[in-house]
């Protein structure tokens, strides 16, 4: 079968049919025919990459829509005229929108994919509200948000999720559909949203246009590309059920990409300036797919992704970035049990700026759990239970020095409970963090859950041999499994937990959810315990 947009029904994500729906979706008379803009397109509708919201504080969000009513066109730009397009919006405190607390509207451009980013502020912390599009006679789905607690109030807990990695050509988003029945405060991506490669041979079966084969490297292609994935009903639903926040990884732009340094290849970008010019094509196209703040926008091949958000003094999440600024891999990346490179004290993943910004934060915190948001595992992963030591090159393995300062840091800095949430390696970790590895005696400073990925890898496995060999190989170790699926997180004053939600399959729909462990952190006791 060809691929085609899979839309979801706006009577299905609001469990309304007949008039109950149109009331949804008409409201009570704010938008008239008088006010309305002229549709782009006429007779089509040009939501169909859905709705998101994003980044919540405590007076308000980022909204977001993308303009697309041929969102497949080969081009790049989803069936648009190249001409701005007023986008009005409302949000309310119901689905009905009959109390509606922010009316506006936002422009669409052509340089900038018909993305809007309205950045709603003025509203109440801690409260669910509704939001909705409307351009001409199209009315967007409607999309639920919440606000942040107030930054002096101490929440009773917090409740979210963590994903990662979601190759389109390895399987359903069945496990977003399980997400959007989660009663959540948000999501946190944690990269590999998009992947860079062509999706012609795919585990799902299905037969895709020519347009999708290729890899993507200009600015039309990573756009076709994001419209392929954000057509998915699962991951729409799941966007327009909780605000998410975003950082990036390496497939957004291409596979391992360190700086300036492209991929070890024989493609163009081998050259700095042309990668350049490929990161900057990459980074305009995830903010236009993606609900970030102004703040993200990037400036050609620079955008700023670093950065913190608080949920009251229980929590503060901060957001890494471990691509912009970090060293080449050392020892030409890959896997290695004699690379001494991986050791030098001046290679940094972080960048010198962003690693003090980073340690200056635990000392400012006062929230009672500090919890970073990182693309690949912090933690120790010996693959092989021998000697010596052998790791993977591209992740905090790679960086010794500085997971040691970094670590060592947030112990002398007295952070009260330090929990690393991590995407990247398509497996679930529970495991603690060591002030230093090499050193058989060294402290735990904190604790780290790496959660697997949505769909990248396939079917996946509850055990396999990765898994055996880093068991044994790892004493820090507590928990490996490497099936699809996301973590869930509920966070209260004692204890942190987190549930491994899996899925049996993703290779065809339908696949039911389970908690395959839990794995708790008590407060001030650093490290992970089986619930």
């Amino acid at each position: 079968m060809v691929v085609r947009p899979n839309h979801l029904s706006r009577r299905r994500f609001l469990g309304f049919s007949g008039a109950g729906a149109a009331a949804v979706l008409l409201g009570t008379g704010a938008w008239t025919a008088a006010n309305a803009y002229a549709s782009p397109v006429k007779g089509t509708n040009p939501f169909t990459l859905g709705v998101a919201s994003g980044d919540p504080a405590p007076d308000g969000v980022v909204l977001w829509t993308r303009l697309a009513p041929e969102p497949f066109a080969a081009d790049g730009a989803g069936g648009m005229p190249a001409v701005p397009v007023r986008v009005e919006y409302e949000v309310a405190h119901d689905e009905r929108f009959r109390a509606v607390v922010r009316r506006g509207s936002a422009i669409a451009t052509p340089e900038l994919g018909h993305s809007v980013h309205p950045e709603i502020s003025g509203l109440a912390p801690d409260h669910e509200y509704f939001y909705r599009f409307r351009v001409g006679g199209e009315i967007s789905m409607v999309g639920r948000t919440r606000t942040a607690p107030a930054l002096w109030s101490s929440p009773r807990e917090l409740n979210f999720a963590f994903a990662s990695c979601q190759a389109w050509q390895d399987g359903y988003y069945t496990a977003y559909e399980h997400m959007a029945a989660e009663d959540l405060d948000f999501v946190v991506h944690l990269g590999d949203y998009l992947y860079e490669s062509g999706v012609g041979t795919n585990k799902r079966g299905v037969t895709v246009e020519d347009k999708f084969k290729t890899e993507t490297f200009d600015l039309a292609r990573y756009r076709l590309q994001y419209a392929l994935y954000k057509a998915e009903a699962p991951l729409q639903a799941a966007h327009a059920r909780f605000p998410w926040i975003h950082t990036i990884d390496d497939h957004e732009v291409e596979n391992n990409w360190a700086g300036d340094i492209s991929q070890a290849d024989t493609e163009p970008d081998q050259d700095p300036a042309v990668f350049r010019q490929r990161r900057a094509q990459a980074f305009q196209a995830n903010y236009e797919n993606l609900p970030y703040r102004h703040t993200q926008m990037p400036a050609g091949p620079n955008v700023r992704l670093h950065r913190r958000l608080s949920y009251g003094q229980l929590a503060e999440i901060t957001m890494l970035d471990t691509r912009q600024y970090r060293d080449d891999q050392p020892c030409g990346d890959g896997n290695s049990a004699t690379c001494t490179e991986r050791l030098d004290p001046e290679r940094t993943l972080l960048g010198p700026q962003q690693r003090e910004w980073l340690i200056d934060g635990f000392s400012q915190s006062k929230a009672r759990w500090q919890v970073l948001g990182n693309q690949a595992p912090m933690g120790q992963t010996d693959r092989d239970p021998g000697a010596p030591v052998d790791v993977w090159l591209d992740p905090w393995d790679g960086y010794v020095a500085e997971r040691n300062k970094v670590l060592a840091a947030a112990q002398d800095r007295d952070v009260r409970n330090l929990v690393v949430i991590t995407g990247d390696r398509h497996q679930n970790y529970a495991w603690d963090l060591k002030r230093d590895y090499a050193d058989p005696g060294s402290a735990t400073v904190g604790s780290e859950f790496v959660g697997t990925s949505i769909t990248s890898g396939g079917d996946g496995a509850d055990m396999n041999t990765d898994g055996t060999n880093f068991l044994a190989a790892n004493p820090h170790m507590k928990f490996f499994n490497a099936q699809r699926g996301y973590v869930r997180v509920n966070v209260n004053r004692q204890r942190w937990r987190s549930d491994f939600r899996v899925v049996p399959y993703v290779t065809k729909p339908g696949a039911p959810i389970s908690t395959r462990a839990s794995y708790v952190v008590e407060d001030r006791r650093p490290g992970v315990q089986e619930a």
